[in-house]
């Protein structure tokens, strides 16, 4: 991923460069390896970039032969090749860059071209070729990455879009967060949807529509995570795997390892027969070199690593620690303080842009935990994010009263992924130059997964808790558990004290006396007096606690605007279930008892 700044309906474009170049620096942090700029008729494009596919020859903005379209892309296209293959018109591609080919895909199809896109993108495509230039701008269907869209007062007839909000705040008094799955178009000024899925119709906007009814086919989900996980193994540089010992990043973890270890055994046989042929042909051995590691799709480490992070033997370090074990990654632990994660608060609120607690309580251990990856040369991480989601496992959903419930919080809870998970995947990692792929959110996998009957992933819990008929408790995503409880080759994919783990949230995962900390020091911080007095300070989503308070107060130091503040949305559990509206997992009152029930 990178990081992208845009401005349309300029008077004097020329004029405005170096202060929009001025703008895209404070997103540097997102593109650290190279930044690129293009001035139109009425434009400016600024791209930051991070390179993970066509290191040497991908720089942006990307030019056409002609000169006329002009492309700055945020993200991953993980089916370019196919699209570049299946492209009616043969176009010249400059680059090995993955996002190139949207230029020839928008030539043959404008802005329909958002459709035929399988990854995590947001870009802004410029069309000098009409007259006035055209823009168009869109957001991949979940909000993997972010983009904002703004204006100005000051100049009624521009158009902003950057990657995040603190590009835009010194130049818009009106700012939103860009809604996924929707592509705006400068011509009609419109913003429209164009991911719709067969799980969410109806109202696409709210959580209504056909409620789904077939029967989970265990085989079909557990080859669409498989195969999610490897189209996401695209890169030319070192990655790893975020591992909390938890189903999710496990799995993940599980998946990777395999298909890492194919890659690993096609490449020994590909450098075997080069060196076969260079022992019976001209090449000398520099050559012959060469055009190996020229072919390699990995840069390093054959072997997968695995990172984690927690307080001193919290429960994910433990359980981590025993999944890297059976699956043999290299494994690197962090271990940190309350006190360092505390201090740590106000950069992680400035980096997400957000006031919402459970964001923050969250991204703070994957904000230092960043750092550490890519102080060891990592620019890409996998990701278990989106699966309690999708599969309703968010340990509140026991509550759910029937199966179309169950499924319109799941379509509520993905629908609003962007403004929390998806969000703090991105930034947290981002904020060092990380990117985060997340294969739960593959648009395959959800039409798997999304289509199943609520009822099948429905669960109880504590004293309540039923088993299947191998003994397998039905708890939690039951039905992903069971996908990956038997492996065809016969070899597990985790040990079975993993694959049928309670569920934790990863701010209670990290180490229980971090949330506790964070509240302890928020306690001490914020007066009794202040707080009585925050619905005058905060009329608009008051602050309930004093951690959130806090939160809060950092916020509207680091962006002191209204409109800043209206792109921060809350993740709060159904009050309307009767769920507890602290976040944290060990606020249901299950969580113990689930625990008590599957030791």
């Amino acid at each position: 991923m990178c990081g992208i700044l845009a401005a349309h309906g300029l008077e004097k474009p020329a004029q405005d460069r170096t202060r929009l170049i001025a703008c895209s620096r404070k997103i540097r942090h997102r593109g650290p390896d190279w930044s690129g700029c293009y001035v139109g008729q009425q434009s400016v494009l600024v791209h930051e970039r991070l390179a993970i596919v066509g290191v040497e020859s991908g720089a942006q903005p990307l030019v056409s032969d002609d000169g006329k379209i002009i492309l700055c892309v945020n993200g991953e296209i993980y089916n370019h090749t196919k699209l570049r293959e299946g492209l009616k018109t043969p176009y010249n591609l400059k680059t090995h860059s993955d996002c190139e080919v949207i230029i020839p895909l928008y030539r043959e199809y404008g802005k329909e071209l958002c459709n035929k896109l399988d990854g995590m993108f947001s870009f802004v495509l410029l069309d000098e070729s009409v007259s006035p230039s055209r823009i168009i701008a869109a957001r991949d269907p979940i909000g993997i990455t972010t983009l904002y869209q703004g204006w100005s007062s000051k100049r009624p007839g521009a158009t902003y879009f950057a990657s995040e909000l603190k590009a835009l705040i010194s130049e818009c008094d009106n700012v939103i967060s860009f809604p996924p799955g929707h592509v705006y178009d400068s011509v009609d000024n419109s913003t429209v949807r164009y991911f719709k899925p067969s799980w969410w119709n109806g109202d696409l906007d709210g959580p209504e529509g056909t409620i789904p009814n077939q029967s989970v086919n265990l085989t079909r989900l557990r080859e669409a995570l498989e195969a999610a996980v490897r189209k996401r193994l695209m890169s030319e540089v070192p990655y790893g795997v975020l591992l909390s010992g938890g189903l999710d990043s496990s799995l993940i973890a599980s998946i990777a390892a395999r298909e890492t270890e194919k890659v690993a055994l096609a490449q020994a046989e590909v450098r075997k027969k080069k060196l076969r042929e260079a022992q019976s042909g001209p090449a000398s051995p520099a050559d012959t070199y060469h055009e190996i590691d020229e072919y390699a799709t990995i840069a390093s480490w054959p072997q997968l690593h695995s990172f984690s992070i927690g307080l001193e033997n919290s429960p994910d370090l433990l359980a981590a620690r025993k999944a890297a074990h059976f699956l043999g990654t290299v494994h690197h632990e962090y271990v940190f303080t309350v006190q360092e994660g505390l201090d740590a608060i106000p950069d992680v609120i400035y980096h997400l842009e957000t006031y919402d607690v459970t964001t923050v309580r969250a991204s703070t251990p994957m904000y230092l935990l960043s750092r550490k990856i890519k102080a060891m040369g990592v620019k890409m991480v996998l990701s278990g994010e989106g699966s309690d989601e999708v599969l309703g496992g968010y340990l509140y959903f026991h509550k759910a009263p029937d199966a179309t419930s169950f499924h319109q919080e799941c379509v509520r809870r993905v629908k609003n992924l962007h403004t929390a998970d998806c969000l703090r995947a991105n930034k947290s990692t981002m904020a060092w130059g990380l990117e985060a792929r997340v294969p739960f959110l593959d648009k395959a996998f959800l039409e798997v997964a999304m289509n199943v009957d609520a009822a099948e992933k429905m669960f109880s819990k504590g004293a309540e808790q039923e088993t299947d008929a191998d003994g397998c408790p039905r708890m939690e995503k039951y039905i992903l558990r069971k996908a990956f409880d038997c492996a065809p080759d016969g070899k597990p994919y985790l040990p079975r004290s993993i694959l049928w783990r309670q569920k934790e949230q990863f701010s209670d995962g990290v180490g229980y006396s971090w949330i506790d900390g964070i509240k302890d020091y928020a306690a001490h911080e914020v007066s009794d007096e202040a707080f009585a007095k925050r619905a005058e300070r905060w009329p608009h989503d008051t602050p309930d606690t004093k951690e959130a308070y806090h939160i809060r107060d950092i916020f509207d130091n680091l962006f002191p605007s209204e409109a800043a503040a209206k792109t921060s949305v809350r993740w709060i559990p159904r009050g309307d279930w009767g769920c507890a509206s602290d976040p944290s997992g060990r606020a249901v009152s299950i969580h113990t008892a689930a625990y008590e029930t599957t030791s």
